[in-house]
């Protein structure tokens, strides 16, 4: 999976948003905008080839205010699923959480 997979599907609207992210995002005030912001600005971070039912990533993005975000989402090549969304906790991340803490 790349970045620019991952933009062109934003761009083109074809996002699946699970039960999943839907609750993290209101658990965290995470809106809907911030998640596609960071999409579009961000990069991959970690790479997950083997997820089911479809390879996921860890993209590191900004939101709309300029916070750092995470995003999981996968993909079938049709459509991006989003599957969660966090702030990264300085504690467990380095690097502007790219990396995590061993």
């Amino acid at each position: 999976m790349t970045i620019d997979i991952v933009r062109e599907l934003c761009n083109k609207g074809v996002l699946r948003w699970t039960n999943h992210i839907f609750m993290r995002l209101m658990q965290r005030n995470i809106t809907i905008d911030d998640v596609k912001q960071a999409l579009m600005n961000g990069e991959i971070i970690e790479q997950y080839p083997n997820d089911y039912p479809y390879p996921s990533c860890l993209v590191l993005g900004l939101t709309v205010s300029g916070k750092y975000l995470h995003v999981v989402c996968g993909t079938n090549d049709v459509e991006l699923w989003l599957i969660t969304a966090y702030y990264p906790n300085p504690d467990e991340w380095t690097d502007n959480f790219r990396t995590r803490e061993k």
